[in-house]
């Protein structure tokens, strides 16, 4: 149960940081407000989830998925640049977690 609740806080963690840009310094209300609840439950997840799991593995497995929803969202909406090189970096990032993952 603690992968699933790290998983799903990991997403969160990408819906915070997108929005988090969206609100341009918190000027705009609605992202704003996405910022604060997905920031909320994404912590309140990633404390759940340490309980069980190992601190270290639990954090980098939080911040790998945030960051490589966060990239992909960007690649896919014109806001990040997209290359091959970039890709394969991102992809060992997706390795690296599911390493963790494995080796756990």
């Amino acid at each position: 149960m603690s992968w699933i609740v790290l998983v799903i806080s990991g997403v969160l963690e990408a819906v915070w940081a997108t929005a988090l840009g969206r609100s341009e310094g918190f000027s705009r209300v609605a992202p704003s407000i996405v910022f604060a609840v997905a920031l909320v439950a994404s912590m309140g997840g990633l404390a759940y989830a340490m309980r069980e799991l190992p601190t270290g593995t639990a954090y980098a497995v939080w911040v790998g998925i945030g960051a490589v929803l966060t990239v992909a969202y960007g690649m896919a909406t014109g806001e990040e640049p997209v290359s091959l090189v970039r890709l394969l970096l991102v992809l060992g990032v997706v390795g690296c977690v599911a390493g963790l993952k494995l080796t756990h």
